[in-house]
């Protein structure tokens, strides 16, 4: 039986005057994967995230959200509706604690203090952030930065998170805990959308991926297939990796 459809773009299209950042992607995130976006740099990838989070607004095409359409939908209402993100270059308030970090993101979503505090108490233990709960965010490392970010995200109860390049300036040695992490909160029923460089990390936790070039969708498949497609392998893995 086939999964769900949590989100679909269709014809999605982005234009900054004379360049086409997205080209009419087609992309269906399955309700409850983890689904990567691979391509090399200016392939489309973030912009593709600007537009499912709703910080662009697209030139032509429409997104649809747990089957309905949000391509107008400004960026808090996508939020209050289920989607939120991370960001490549982690910018927490660096003077607040670890804990009121992760309040800005409940707030977002709850009006309730009890509600905002409940949901801040379980995500920074999810993160594995408890003892660090108040530590000025200035004083985190960049894998704490990369869980604190995490967590502002998740305070928000989104049931699709994009998380943008989580692996990006962690040593090996802390990569397993923060694949663990995300597969657990996948266990749990988030649903995940990744971009990373990393093809080991998305090969060990994405069920399928999309690979864009030139703003196109050029391969969708598992990343045993990415890997086996012709112009894939010529465009971003290498012929003598491939």
């Amino acid at each position: 039986m086939a999964q769900e459809a949590l989100l679909r773009t269709h014809g999605l299209t982005m234009r900054f005057d004379g360049l086409t950042a997205v080209d009419g992607v087609d992309i269906t995130l399955r309700r409850g994967e983890i689904h990567a976006l691979l391509g090399p740099n200016g392939a489309g990838k973030t912009t593709l995230f600007n537009l499912i989070a709703g910080a662009l607004r697209p030139t032509a095409g429409s997104i649809r959200f747990a089957a309905k359409d949000v391509t107008a939908l400004r960026p808090d209402r996508r939020c209050r509706a289920g989607i939120a993100r991370t960001f490549q270059i982690t910018q927490p308030f660096a003077r607040l604690t670890v804990e009121q970090n992760v309040m800005c993101g409940a707030l977002a979503r709850f009006s309730s203090m009890r509600r905002v505090r409940e949901e801040v108490q379980g995500v920074i233990d999810a993160v594995g952030l408890a003892a660090k709960r108040e530590a000025p965010a200035g004083t985190l490392s960049t894998g704490q930065r990369k869980r604190l970010e995490l967590a502002r995200a998740l305070a928000t109860a989104p049931s699709l998170l994009l998380i943008d390049e989580l692996s990006g300036g962690i040593d090996q040695p802390s990569l397993p805990a923060l694949e663990a992490l995300v597969r657990g909160l996948n266990r749990d029923g988030l649903t995940v959308l990744m971009i990373d460089h990393n093809l080991e990390f998305v090969g060990r936790l994405a069920q399928r991926v999309s690979f864009l070039a030139g703003g196109q969708l050029l391969a969708e498949g598992t990343m045993a297939q990415i890997h086996a497609h012709a112009a894939v392998r010529d465009l971003y893995l290498g012929r003598a990796r491939a």
